[in-house]
């Protein structure tokens, strides 16, 4: 494999510096500032090609940073989380399986686009076994007024251990239109997508002794038991969704600027999460069946919302909307118990209004937003406030507030299932957030963020006196939780150290909201341009820790993490060295993750209890831009 690694190397390179040798002869290119990126709130960027130590930690499954987040040992499972935010804005509860929405796109994390030529981006990164991961993305504009894009993300990885095998897909397409006075302005897009991950339950008691003492003859992680291995879960859901807007209203000079737009967005959602398994397994309980069990839980969503948004030079930007929403959550049948009776839906609509504002002056930027249901079964509401001021463009301070309440997900509300105790139906109390969180931005000095969020009527999956499997539970005295994290990176010539430590604490009911203390990640790195300029080169260490605490445990049949406080796990280092490169618009990615594993005569790295965390791995990949 290392000869091949430096023959592909070697022909890359080949291919950057004859491509230059040409390059005069072909008529010139776009700016790459012209091929745009815009977000679901209408922020614009464009593509980025460079090679940064920011993109080495993106290039993952998630394709983002995921500093507080411990990967399981496959790609493709979940993820167990390392720290929290509270920056939400729903107002009806969220789905079940929440473990399988990491890797799932909701309507904010859609992107649209509007590019001077066709452009393509495949990712592909190598996976654990038997499979790997790509991601493919094209997108065009037909005319300069209309664009489309097309993308797959595709995951399947047989992984190293017993029945863990995850197969994911993530299908999305979009297209934005607008009219040549540019009055006229619709988006839309369409998503399908799939979370498959087969479920061993963990490790048996025996393998986990067998592993910790790094027994020499279970190298091969796959000749461990597990708890079980006739079981998987699925989580499915198809998207469509619309934004258009006309501008009733257009004056556009620079000493009156005023614009009143009137606009409509629909989108229509359908999930479903499904647990199955062959036959039971007497730890999680008693069950209705003797073989082929199966839960399933359906979600039918639809939101329409209508708005107007009034800009001016003067006054800012102030928006009103009304919104109605119509939800189906639930089961085919009812379950009635000789004490009690669990229903099967949960279905209603909902109407909700609120309001935003925005409005920049030389530097500082008031912004803020709210809504409340004003109709219907779920009370809910959030309000937003934010003030910031920039001193220049790499230096900028901000201060905001986020008040929230949301009932919680429907699945701590109602669940079915064919394991006794796992069927439940509850009326719990909205969980209320208070966030209060201060932001500093500055090249010369640092990346900093503290915020202190207050939670009451907390939520979460825990374990009853006298029972082993996890069931809904509403804390009845508040948490609250403080988060610091500062970022730093030190330059000297072709080194460099960049700096991330993360500091925070439950300083009430910590025994509900386990976080560890501490999170750190250094990375150590020398980067240049080699032959000639042709090849851009980044090698270096990754190193990243987390202090030991009580790290919360999963479970598959609700695919949830829930709150243990019997074992302490963490407190171990994990190593990286990687090799990247970047060869005109591709960058290539080799990494020996967790080399630290090498070494020692024991094993204590663990993503949950009873399942261990990735043994020392060699991976690579790249991520390839065509522009033509």
């Amino acid at each position: 494999m290392r000869n091949t690694l430096l023959l592909l190397l070697s022909l890359i390179a080949s291919a950057g510096v004859y491509s230059q040798d040409i390059s005069s002869e072909k008529p010139e290119k776009p700016s790459i500032e012209l091929y745009k990126i815009i977000s679901a709130d209408r922020d614009t960027t464009y593509v980025d090609t460079t090679l940064t130590i920011q993109k080495e930690y993106k290039f993952n499954y998630l394709r983002k940073d995921n500093f507080e987040l411990l990967p399981f040992s496959n790609v493709g499972q979940t993820y167990n989380s390392l720290a929290y935010d509270f920056e939400s804005q729903t107002l009806k509860p969220g789905f079940a399986a929440q473990s399988h929405h990491f890797a799932y796109l909701d309507i904010e994390d859609i992107n649209y686009y509007h590019v001077p030529t066709p452009l393509t981006e495949l990712y592909f990164k190598t996976a654990f076994e038997q499979g790997q991961q790509m991601d493919g993305f094209f997108t065009v504009n037909t005319s300069e007024q209309f664009n489309f894009s097309v993308a797959y993300k595709g995951v399947r990885s047989l992984g190293n251990y017993q029945h863990i095998l995850a197969s994911t897909g993530n299908f999305r397409f979009t297209t934005n239109y607008h009219t040549k006075n540019n009055r006229y302005r619709l988006r839309a897009h369409m998503t399908a997508q799939d979370v498959l991950n087969q479920e061993n339950g963990g490790l048996t008691p025996n393998s986990l002794a067998l592993f910790m003492n790094d027994d020499s003859e279970f190298e091969d992680r796959g000749r461990l038991d597990v708890n079980f291995d006739n079981a998987e879960n699925k989580l499915e859901g198809l998207r469509f969704y619309g934004d258009h807007q006309y501008e009733l209203i257009s004056k556009k000079d620079s000493l009156n600027y005023t614009v009143l737009t009137l606009g409509n967005a629909l989108s229509y959602e359908d999930k479903f999460y499904e647990y199955r398994q062959n036959a039971p397994y007497s730890p999680l309980g008693v069950s209705f069946k003797t073989e082929n069990l199966l839960d399933k839980v359906t979600l039918e969503d639809f939101n329409a919302q209508a708005y107007a948004r009034f800009d001016n030079a003067i006054l800012g930007s102030i928006t009103g909307f009304i919104g109605y929403t119509d939800y189906n959550y639930g089961y085919d049948a009812v379950l009635i118990f000789d004490d009690n009776r669990i229903g099967n839906r949960i279905k209603g609509n909902l109407i909700h209004a609120g309001a935003a504002y925005k409005k920049q002056y030389r530097g500082f930027e008031l912004s803020g937003k709210g809504a409340i249901n004003i109709s219907g079964d779920l009370d809910g509401n959030y309000l937003t406030a934010a003030a910031s001021f920039a001193f220049n463009e790499v230096n900028k301070v901000k201060a905001s507030v986020n008040i929230h309440s949301v009932a919680p997900n429907f699945n701590f509300l109602l669940f079915q299932s064919d394991y006794v105790n796992y069927n439940w139906q509850n009326d719990f109390n909205n969980v209320k957030t208070q966030e209060l969180k201060f932001e500093l931005t500055s090249e010369k000095l640092i990346n900093a963020s503290v915020s202190y969020t207050g939670i009451d009527d907390y939520t979460y999956f825990g374990i009853k006196a006298n029972d082993s499997t996890p069931t809904p539970m509403q804390f009845g005295e508040r948490v609250d939780y403080l988060k610091v994290k500062v970022e730093k990176e030190i330059r000297y010539k072709n080194f460099a150290l960049a700096n991330t430590i993360l500091f925070q604490q439950a300083v009430s009911g910590d025994a509900v909201f386990n976080v560890p203390q501490i999170i750190t990640r250094q990375s150590l790195y020398y980067q240049d341009h080699w032959f000639k300029k042709a090849l851009f080169l980044q090698t270096g260490i990754n190193f990243k820790y987390f202090s030991e605490y009580n790290m919360n445990a999963y479970d598959p049949v609700l695919a949830e993490f829930y709150v243990q406080n019997e074992q302490k796990l963490g407190g171990f280092p994990m190593v990286d060295l990687f090799f990247n490169a970047k060869v005109r618009q591709t960058r290539i990615y080799i990494k020996y993750e967790h080399i630290n594993a090498l070494f020692g005569n024991s094993n204590d790295y663990f993503s949950a209890p009873g399942y261990p965390f990735r043994d020392a791995v060699i991976r690579f990949g790249l991520v390839w831009n065509f522009f033509l």
